[in-house]
C-alpha cells in the first residue's frame, strides 16, 4: 500500500503529485492493468519474446548509428 504523508505547509497538489510519482515508481497501475484480464501463459511468453526482440532491434539500430 502506497502512503504519502502531507506536511502542514504542503499543498494538496504537491502531495498528489508526490503520490502519483510513488504509484508510478511502484508499478501499481501497470500491474493492475496487466491483471485486469487473464492472460494465458503462452500469450505471456509470446509478449515477452516480442518485447525482447524489440529491445534487441532498438539496441542494434543504436549501435549501427554510433558506427557512422
Amino acid at each position: 500500500m502506497t502512503e504519502v504523508f502531507v506536511g502542514e505547509t504542503e499543498s494538496f497538489e504537491a502531495a498528489l503529485k508526490r503520490f502519483n510519482k510513488r504509484v508510478q515508481a511502484d508499478g501499481i497501475l501497470s500491474e493492475a492493468r496487466r491483471a485486469e484480464y487473464y492472460e494465458k501463459p503462452s500469450v505471456r511468453r509470446k509478449k515477452k519474446e516480442a518485447a525482447r526482440l524489440r529491445k534487441l532491434r532498438k539496441a542494434m539500430r543504436a549501435q549501427a548509428k554510433q558506427r557512422r
